[in-house]
């Protein structure tokens, strides 16, 4: 498939690599055709993604895996809320959260409250709201400088 973005100008995609989301993200059920997008000419945002609409290539959601800032990250989910994913497993299994970058990059965040969660081997996916009482601002500003100054020692 073939899609001009806003982020990444025209790019091919396999069809393969489109995730599909029968219920959208929240806030955006009509987008249901997603594919993940790296900026690999920039080093620093390295675990920063894109969650690329194919519906709308004007759209796309920054994510991170919530390990890399959270290790112990373990949302509670319903298991029938995953059952349209397909069976899971520790090998297929994907989580990412949505990252805010306001103007004031000190103030970062990420949605701990609805990770995406995805089905590699199915290509399905849905984002959920957990029942655990985690915030949605989790501010990740100060983790992710001090990462890349550890990482450049």
């Amino acid at each position: 498939m073939r899609v001009t973005t806003r982020l990444f100008g025209e790019i091919d995609i396999e069809d393969s690599r489109i995730l599909h989301m029968e219920h959208g993200m929240i806030g955006f059920p009509e987008l249901q055709k997603f594919s993940l997008l790296y900026d690999s000419e920039r080093e620093d945002a390295a675990n920063i993604s894109w969650l690329q609409s194919m519906d709308e290539p004007e759209i796309a959601f920054p994510v991170i895996d919530p390990l890399l800032i959270c290790p112990d990250y373990d949302p509670t989910i319903q298991d029938e809320l995953l059952e349209p994913l397909g069976e899971l497993t520790e090998t297929n299994l994907y989580v990412l959260v949505t990252v805010t970058v306001p103007k004031n990059i000190e103030e970062m965040a990420i949605n701990l409250r609805a990770p995406i969660v995805i089905n590699t081997d199915t290509m399905k996916g849905c984002q959920l709201i957990v029942e655990d009482d985690l915030p949605v601002k989790y501010k990740i500003y100060e983790q992710l400088k001090a990462a890349k100054e550890k990482a450049g020692e």
